[in-house]
């Protein structure tokens, strides 16, 4: 094998350099699709797509940013207003105590926005080291923000390969807005993603992508900074984390159901590079579900609703808001809504499904 690694190496055009790892055996799926997606609505943004995550304001309008640099806001169905260029990817949106909206922009770093299009850079960089893929973040009722930069090798378009190379490079970061001082709270991540804020502000929980698994990190008690596992062996892809709702919900979106291939491939770096390597249309695929979970403070899965195969998808942003799901998507050209699932849909331990 190290002979074929060798020459693939040579023949490399990416390069990463993957390490091996055993992807857990993943748990069983729901048998069929959530009611709830029966009653799906799609909000088309005119003209482009990829609203990747969804916020909600205070007057109850939805917020989203989408690939052309694009800043949005629906007013309602079919009152769609550009509000903002932020000149690169918004991905992560949050609303500011102010009104005002926080922007993570993978290729500008940690932004604020205003709706007359002001665009405010408040942090390109972290403990020395430039973002390259400003991801998420939750923001707290002082003004502090904690946020995810993915990788420090690849850039989101380039996702796949931070995956597939399984090195960890990403990190969970604290912003100050009244010093802009940054500070690093988890390091070595594997694809840090979504963050979400418990609602007494006691700790923020943060996905890793690449290990199918959600960290908890302490913010506050007699443990502040300590990161212990929350979640693990999630049964999809975790993508963006809404912070805890008033009713103890964490929300997760999953981009897409676990992948079996690219779990078979994980102990072998050879294959990985090779598939890293060829055309994107053969490379491995994920399968296009809308899938979201909700949690309970203490990490158990208490909301399942995984829509029918084509459905909306692939999810990455999710918000509940006057008992509905605000879901976003990295490539889609609409945000969706749908009720709040009511209940758990699991599989009876030890079936298969």
């Amino acid at each position: 094998m190290g002979i074929v690694r060798g020459l693939l190496g040579r023949l490399d055009r990416t390069g990463i350099e993957p390490l091996a790892w055993k992807a857990p055996t993943p748990p069983p799926e729901p048998p069929d699709p959530a009611p709830e997606f029966d009653d799906l609505e799609r909000w088309p943004v005119p003209g482009t797509s990829g609203p990747e995550d969804v916020a909600v304001d205070h007057d109850g309008r939805v917020v989203t940013g989408t690939v052309d640099g694009a800043v949005w806001r629906f007013d309602r169905p079919g009152l769609v207003t550009r509000i903002a260029d932020t000149g690169g990817r918004p991905l992560g949106i949050e609303v500011l105590g102010d009104g005002r909206y926080l922007v993570c922009d993978a290729e500008r770093g940690l932004l604020r926005v205003d709706d007359r299009g002001r665009v405010e850079t408040l942090t390109d960089s972290a403990a020395g080291r430039p973002l390259v893929a400003c991801n998420n973040a939750a923001v707290t009722s002082d003004g502090v923000v904690y946020f995810t930069d993915s990788s420090a090798r690849f850039t989101i378009p380039e996702h796949r390969l931070d995956l597939l190379e399984h090195r960890g490079t990403g990190r969970l970061i604290r912003f100050d807005p009244i010093t802009g001082d940054t500070d690093v709270l988890a390091d070595g991540l594997q694809f840090a993603n979504g963050v979400g804020l418990a609602s007494d502000e006691s700790f923020v929980i943060v996905a890793e992508t690449g290990n199918y698994s959600i960290l908890r990190v302490d913010l506050g008690g007699p443990t502040p900074g300590r990161v212990s596992v929350w979640a693990d062996n999630l049964p999809g892809i975790p993508d963006n984390i809404a912070s805890q709702t008033e009713g103890g919900v964490f929300w997760v979106a999953l981009y897409s159901p676990r992948m079996r291939l690219l779990d078979l491939m994980a102990p072998y770096p050879s294959l990985r590079l090779l598939a890293a390597n060829l055309p994107e249309r053969l490379q491995p695929d994920p399968e296009q579900r809308a899938w979201v979970l909700g949690f309970d403070g203490d990490g158990t899965i208490i909301r399942n609703a995984r829509g029918p195969a084509g459905s909306y998808s692939p999810v990455t942003g999710v918000r509940e808001a006057h008992g509905l799901l605000h879901l976003g998507s990295l490539s889609a050209d609409a945000v969706a809504r749908m009720p709040v699932p009511n209940a758990a849909r699991l599989p009876t331990p030890g079936t298969h499904v």
